[in-house]
């Protein structure tokens, strides 16, 4: 089970908000293996936690904390591939956003859940909690959309207000300017909450014959990502979003299928020779991995994350998998880190 993982078109935003503060970003996208040859890929991907990383090392490279709100004035629909061109010939804004939401797993899958919309709120989903390495990614979602509400409506939508989950950091004056309206932090949701009749309007390029076709192809690309998904990866993405806040039974993941438990059970059984306790410690396990190489996350909000009633029966927990307790593990995956950078 690993955190996710997103098009590597996301990376065109940050490589142009890098190129805006008069820096070449060439030299830190080289030291995390993204070339011009992999940007120009059509179905390329990058991990969640590579990401991660490269977000936080592009804060220390720009010295700016707000590159997220830097890479979401860059982005672009045609970002989004397929999902951003259905989008763009959508009759009016509101259809617009449901196209994003609807086919934004073509172009990322988080094991935390997916943004959603409900009239007239836009909502990116939680990630926390949050730190450096992920307070950029909100930034650059949030207005990334706001941006694109802008550009389908030739200015015209409006912002009632901006909400977001973490509390205003040191740049957050810079929240205002971006997105020209309130902006609240320490809400329950990260959310783009807008006037409702902007969600009305009709888009400058709407192309209602190109809108329905579109819509079939991006389609027929949903069910080409999940057709072959095997069971165990259905269970795993039930029950993955729910870990930090308590484990859902065996008897709900299979309602959520449409099965019965004792089918679950056994065709879990069948397929992958394992049962669904097995599947939720093997995902706990490869989370706490991807956690603590990829993230500087305390063990406490790692066992959070987990759904652990306690860091202690975390610790236990991790020493069982891996034989070390999660500090030392941490600790030896630094030193091997650094060792390999100075080569």
């Amino acid at each position: 089970m690993k955190l996710g993982d997103i098009s590597v078109s996301y990376l065109l935003s940050l490589r142009a908000a890098i190129q805006q503060l008069q820096l070449d970003p060439a030299p830190l996208l080289r030291r995390f293996g993204i070339t011009d040859a992999l940007l120009s890929e059509p179905h390329a991907r990058i991990s969640i936690a590579r990401f991660m990383r490269l977000g936080n090392a592009a804060i220390r490279y720009t010295q700016n904390p707000a590159i997220g709100l830097l890479m979401g004035n860059h982005s672009q629909l045609s970002h989004l591939g397929l999902a951003g061109m259905t989008a763009q010939c959508a009759p009016t804004l509101g259809e617009a956003f449901e196209v994003m939401v609807r086919y934004e797993r073509l172009t990322s899958q988080n094991y935390r859940g997916h943004s959603s919309f409900e009239i007239p709120a836009l909502r990116f989903y939680s990630i926390a909690p949050y730190n450096m390495f992920n307070l950029f990614v909100v930034d650059s979602a949030l207005a990334a959309r706001a941006l694109a509400a802008r550009q389908l409506t030739g200015a015209q939508a409006q912002l009632r207000e901006v909400h977001i989950e973490f509390p205003a950091p040191t740049y957050a004056a810079r929240y205002e300017e971006v997105f020209q309206c309130p902006v609240l932090f320490s809400q329950s949701q990260n959310q783009l909450v807008w006037e409702p009749r902007s969600l009305q309007l009709p888009l400058l390029q709407s192309a209602p014959g190109h809108y329905q076709h579109l819509l079939s192809l991006c389609d027929q690309r949903l069910q080409e990502l999940t057709r072959h998904r095997a069971l165990r990866e259905r269970v795993e993405s039930i029950v993955a979003p729910q870990l930090h806040q308590r484990l859902p039974s065996l008897d709900e993941v299979a309602r959520e299928l449409g099965l019965p438990s004792w089918t679950l059970r056994r065709r879990l059984q069948q397929e992958d020779h394992t049962r669904f306790q097995d599947i939720i410690d093997q995902m706990r396990r490869d989370l706490a991995v991807s956690y603590i190489r990829d993230t500087e996350l305390a063990l406490g909000e790692i066992a959070f994350l987990l759904g652990f009633s306690s860091p202690e029966a975390f610790q236990r927990a991790f020493k069982r998998w891996s034989g070390s307790a999660p500090g030392s593990y941490r600790r030896a995956l630094l030193l091997a880190r650094n060792a390999q950078e100075s080569i």
